[in-house]
Protein backbone atom coordinates (compact mmCIF):
# COMPACT_ATOMS: atom_id res chain seq x y z
CA UNK A 1 0.00 0.00 0.00
CA UNK A 2 1.66 3.33 -0.91
CA UNK A 3 1.92 5.96 1.87
CA UNK A 4 0.68 9.44 2.70
CA UNK A 5 1.69 11.75 -0.48
CA UNK A 6 3.70 14.70 -0.16
CA UNK A 7 0.50 16.82 0.03
CA UNK A 8 -1.31 14.69 2.77
CA UNK A 9 1.93 15.29 4.91
CA UNK A 10 1.81 19.06 4.84
CA UNK A 11 -1.94 19.51 6.21
CA UNK A 12 -0.88 17.34 9.05
CA UNK A 13 1.64 19.35 10.04
CA UNK A 14 -0.67 22.24 9.32
CA UNK A 15 -2.78 21.28 12.19
CA UNK A 16 -0.05 20.69 14.86
CA UNK A 17 -0.37 22.80 17.06
CA UNK A 18 3.13 22.77 18.59
CA UNK A 19 4.37 23.24 22.35
CA UNK A 20 2.39 25.28 24.82
CA UNK A 21 3.22 28.99 25.04
CA UNK A 22 5.00 29.67 27.79
CA UNK A 23 3.40 31.72 30.65
CA UNK A 24 4.90 35.19 31.98
CA UNK A 25 5.63 35.42 35.71
CA UNK A 26 4.23 38.96 36.92
CA UNK A 27 7.35 41.14 37.36
CA UNK A 28 8.63 42.71 40.99
CA UNK A 29 6.59 45.69 40.45
CA UNK A 30 3.35 43.73 40.36
CA UNK A 31 4.49 41.75 42.74
CA UNK A 32 5.30 44.86 45.50
CA UNK A 33 1.69 46.28 44.19
CA UNK A 34 -0.12 43.51 45.66
CA UNK A 35 2.20 43.44 49.04
CA UNK A 36 1.11 47.10 49.10
CA UNK A 37 -2.56 46.16 48.67
CA UNK A 38 -2.77 43.50 51.07
CA UNK A 39 -0.91 45.65 53.81
CA UNK A 40 -3.38 48.49 53.61
CA UNK A 41 -6.07 46.25 53.49
CA UNK A 42 -5.12 44.67 56.44
CA UNK A 43 -3.25 47.70 57.82
CA UNK A 44 -7.48 49.06 57.43
CA UNK A 45 -9.02 45.84 58.96
CA UNK A 46 -7.21 46.21 62.13
CA UNK A 47 -7.42 49.75 62.53
CA UNK A 48 -11.62 49.53 61.81
CA UNK A 49 -11.49 46.72 64.53
CA UNK A 50 -9.34 48.19 67.09
CA UNK A 51 -8.93 52.07 66.40
CA UNK A 52 -11.87 53.37 64.45
CA UNK A 53 -15.18 54.49 66.81
CA UNK A 54 -17.38 52.25 64.14
CA UNK A 55 -17.37 49.01 65.92
CA UNK A 56 -17.48 49.78 69.53
CA UNK A 57 -19.31 48.43 72.65
CA UNK A 58 -22.08 50.31 73.00
CA UNK A 59 -25.05 48.84 73.80
CA UNK A 60 -25.79 45.76 76.49
CA UNK A 61 -28.87 43.89 75.52
CA UNK A 62 -30.25 41.01 78.34
CA UNK A 63 -32.95 38.52 77.99
CA UNK A 64 -34.24 35.32 80.03
CA UNK A 65 -34.22 36.97 83.46
CA UNK A 66 -37.04 36.32 85.64
CA UNK A 67 -36.20 37.10 89.26
CA UNK A 68 -32.94 39.29 88.45
CA UNK A 69 -33.35 42.80 86.88
CA UNK A 70 -31.84 43.84 83.95
CA UNK A 71 -30.14 46.35 85.78
CA UNK A 72 -28.74 43.85 87.88
CA UNK A 73 -27.47 41.64 85.20
CA UNK A 74 -25.68 44.92 83.75
CA UNK A 75 -23.89 45.82 86.99
CA UNK A 76 -22.87 42.72 87.66
CA UNK A 77 -21.26 41.99 83.80
CA UNK A 78 -19.43 45.33 84.16
CA UNK A 79 -19.05 45.26 80.28
CA UNK A 80 -16.35 48.06 79.32
CA UNK A 81 -18.48 50.13 77.21
CA UNK A 82 -16.53 52.28 74.76
CA UNK A 83 -13.87 49.63 73.90
CA UNK A 84 -12.95 47.82 70.58
CA UNK A 85 -15.72 45.51 70.28
CA UNK A 86 -13.24 42.92 69.06
CA UNK A 87 -10.92 43.00 72.32
CA UNK A 88 -14.24 42.49 74.84
CA UNK A 89 -13.57 39.45 77.21
CA UNK A 90 -16.92 37.48 77.11
CA UNK A 91 -15.28 34.43 79.06
CA UNK A 92 -13.83 37.36 81.63
CA UNK A 93 -18.51 38.71 81.34
CA UNK A 94 -19.60 34.65 82.00
CA UNK A 95 -17.49 34.38 84.66
CA UNK A 96 -18.61 37.61 86.77
CA UNK A 97 -21.96 37.28 86.03
CA UNK A 98 -21.64 33.46 87.69
CA UNK A 99 -19.79 34.55 90.81
CA UNK A 100 -21.57 37.94 91.24
CA UNK A 101 -25.41 36.39 90.91
CA UNK A 102 -25.50 33.22 92.06
CA UNK A 103 -29.16 33.17 90.66
CA UNK A 104 -27.91 32.63 87.63
CA UNK A 105 -27.29 28.92 86.60
CA UNK A 106 -25.76 29.76 83.05
CA UNK A 107 -25.31 32.47 80.52
CA UNK A 108 -24.37 32.73 76.79
CA UNK A 109 -22.23 36.32 76.35
CA UNK A 110 -22.21 37.08 72.41
CA UNK A 111 -20.88 39.75 69.95
CA UNK A 112 -23.73 41.75 68.30
CA UNK A 113 -22.33 44.15 65.50
CA UNK A 114 -21.49 46.11 64.84
CA UNK A 115 -21.80 47.69 68.65
CA UNK A 116 -23.35 45.45 70.67
CA UNK A 117 -23.16 42.95 74.02
CA UNK A 118 -25.72 40.03 74.25
CA UNK A 119 -26.59 38.42 77.71
CA UNK A 120 -28.77 35.50 77.39
CA UNK A 121 -29.26 34.14 81.39
CA UNK A 122 -30.66 31.28 82.33
CA UNK A 123 -32.28 31.75 86.10
CA UNK A 124 -31.77 28.71 88.51
CA UNK A 125 -35.45 27.56 89.84
CA UNK A 126 -35.77 26.67 93.34
CA UNK A 127 -37.25 23.07 93.82
CA UNK A 128 -36.89 23.40 97.68
CA UNK A 129 -36.63 26.02 100.66
CA UNK A 130 -34.48 25.96 103.51
CA UNK A 131 -35.35 28.21 106.93
CA UNK A 132 -32.11 30.18 107.11
CA UNK A 133 -30.26 29.68 110.21
CA UNK A 134 -30.08 32.26 112.46
CA UNK A 135 -32.28 34.71 109.93
CA UNK A 136 -35.86 34.27 111.15
CA UNK A 137 -38.54 34.93 108.15
CA UNK A 138 -35.50 34.12 105.64
CA UNK A 139 -35.74 30.98 103.14
CA UNK A 140 -32.67 30.10 101.18
CA UNK A 141 -33.55 28.99 97.84
CA UNK A 142 -32.88 25.18 96.74
CA UNK A 143 -32.42 24.52 92.75
CA UNK A 144 -32.75 21.00 91.50
CA UNK A 145 -28.22 20.37 91.49
CA UNK A 146 -29.08 20.76 95.34
CA UNK A 147 -27.31 24.65 95.35
CA UNK A 148 -28.10 26.39 97.53
CA UNK A 149 -27.96 30.22 95.66
CA UNK A 150 -30.41 33.22 97.06
CA UNK A 151 -31.83 33.92 100.33
CA UNK A 152 -35.45 35.31 100.25
CA UNK A 153 -37.49 37.18 102.62
CA UNK A 154 -40.51 35.41 101.19
CA UNK A 155 -41.57 31.84 100.47
CA UNK A 156 -41.97 31.02 96.68
CA UNK A 157 -45.38 30.02 96.23
CA UNK A 158 -45.71 26.15 95.48
CA UNK A 159 -42.23 25.36 96.73
CA UNK A 160 -42.15 23.08 99.65
CA UNK A 161 -40.02 23.67 102.40
CA UNK A 162 -37.38 21.23 103.10
CA UNK A 163 -36.50 20.24 106.60
CA UNK A 164 -33.70 17.99 107.86
CA UNK A 165 -34.73 16.66 110.83
CA UNK A 166 -31.65 14.35 111.26
CA UNK A 167 -29.84 13.57 114.47
CA UNK A 168 -26.39 14.75 114.02
CA UNK A 169 -24.74 13.04 117.19
CA UNK A 170 -26.72 9.78 116.25
CA UNK A 171 -24.92 6.39 114.59
CA UNK A 172 -27.76 5.21 112.35
CA UNK A 173 -26.38 3.93 109.13
CA UNK A 174 -28.34 5.76 106.97
CA UNK A 175 -28.02 9.11 108.90
CA UNK A 176 -25.74 12.13 108.20
CA UNK A 177 -22.53 10.42 109.55
CA UNK A 178 -22.62 8.14 106.18
CA UNK A 179 -23.75 10.46 103.92
CA UNK A 180 -23.19 13.70 104.70
CA UNK A 181 -25.63 16.37 104.59
CA UNK A 182 -24.90 18.00 101.05
CA UNK A 183 -26.54 14.32 99.94
CA UNK A 184 -29.36 13.96 102.34
CA UNK A 185 -30.14 17.11 100.52
CA UNK A 186 -29.79 15.79 97.15
CA UNK A 187 -32.03 13.08 97.65
CA UNK A 188 -34.52 15.36 99.34
CA UNK A 189 -34.15 17.41 95.62
CA UNK A 190 -34.96 14.11 93.60
CA UNK A 191 -37.85 13.54 95.70
CA UNK A 192 -39.42 16.91 94.90
CA UNK A 193 -38.97 16.10 91.21
CA UNK A 194 -40.16 13.06 90.98
CA UNK A 195 -43.38 14.40 93.43
CA UNK A 196 -46.32 13.29 91.22
CA UNK A 197 -48.26 16.58 89.75
CA UNK A 198 -51.69 15.76 90.98
CA UNK A 199 -50.29 16.54 94.32
CA UNK A 200 -47.13 18.73 93.40
CA UNK A 201 -48.96 22.32 94.25
CA UNK A 202 -50.61 20.31 98.20
CA UNK A 203 -46.73 19.34 99.28
CA UNK A 204 -46.08 21.75 102.29
CA UNK A 205 -43.37 20.07 103.56
CA UNK A 206 -40.30 17.36 102.73
CA UNK A 207 -38.63 16.31 105.87
CA UNK A 208 -35.50 14.42 105.85
CA UNK A 209 -34.84 11.71 108.97
CA UNK A 210 -32.47 9.32 106.95
CA UNK A 211 -31.26 8.74 103.85
CA UNK A 212 -34.15 6.11 103.65
CA UNK A 213 -36.70 8.01 105.62
CA UNK A 214 -38.03 10.79 103.43
CA UNK A 215 -41.70 11.96 104.29
CA UNK A 216 -43.61 14.25 102.55
CA UNK A 217 -46.43 16.95 104.53
CA UNK A 218 -49.11 17.61 102.76
CA UNK A 219 -52.09 19.81 102.79
CA UNK A 220 -55.12 18.80 104.61
CA UNK A 221 -52.81 16.98 107.62
CA UNK A 222 -51.76 14.42 105.36
CA UNK A 223 -48.37 12.46 105.34
CA UNK A 224 -46.67 10.93 102.56
CA UNK A 225 -43.51 7.64 103.49
CA UNK A 226 -41.62 7.84 101.04
CA UNK A 227 -38.82 6.00 102.11
CA UNK A 228 -35.31 6.70 100.44
CA UNK A 229 -34.72 9.21 97.18
CA UNK A 230 -34.46 5.47 95.06
CA UNK A 231 -37.29 4.51 92.62
CA UNK A 232 -38.80 7.74 92.34
CA UNK A 233 -40.87 7.44 89.58
CA UNK A 234 -42.68 4.35 90.58
CA UNK A 235 -43.30 5.55 93.51
CA UNK A 236 -44.61 8.47 92.07
CA UNK A 237 -46.73 6.24 89.90
CA UNK A 238 -48.04 4.74 92.71
CA UNK A 239 -48.80 7.29 94.96
CA UNK A 240 -50.45 8.86 91.99
CA UNK A 241 -52.95 5.71 91.87
CA UNK A 242 -53.38 5.42 96.03
CA UNK A 243 -54.80 9.06 96.24
CA UNK A 244 -56.92 8.04 93.26
CA UNK A 245 -58.19 5.34 94.93
CA UNK A 246 -58.13 6.44 98.78
CA UNK A 247 -58.92 10.74 98.19
CA UNK A 248 -59.88 10.83 101.89
CA UNK A 249 -56.82 8.63 103.36
CA UNK A 250 -54.94 10.53 105.67
CA UNK A 251 -51.70 8.30 105.55
CA UNK A 252 -49.95 7.32 102.23
CA UNK A 253 -46.97 4.68 101.75
CA UNK A 254 -44.58 4.16 99.05
CA UNK A 255 -41.55 3.29 100.40
CA UNK A 256 -42.10 -0.20 98.61
CA UNK A 257 -43.61 0.63 95.57
CA UNK A 258 -45.01 -2.84 94.40
CA UNK A 259 -46.61 -2.76 97.68
CA UNK A 260 -48.05 0.56 98.37
CA UNK A 261 -50.79 1.36 101.12
CA UNK A 262 -52.90 3.94 102.70
CA UNK A 263 -55.04 4.23 105.81
CA UNK A 264 -56.93 6.88 108.10
CA UNK A 265 -59.10 9.03 106.93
Amino acid sequence: MAGPTTAERGADEDLDPGPPPRRRLPGPRVLIAVAVALALIGGASVWALYGSSWLRAERVSVSGTRVLTVGEVRRAAAVPLGDPLISVDLDGIESRLLRKLPRIDSVAVTRSWPHGIGLKVRERTPVLIVEAAGNAGKYVEVDAKGVRFATVSRAPEGVPVLELAVTRSGTSAAGPRRFGEDRLVRGAVRVAGDIPAVIAHETRVVKVRSYDSITLELTGDRTVAWGSAEKGRAKARALAALIKAAPDAGHFDVSAPTAPASSGS
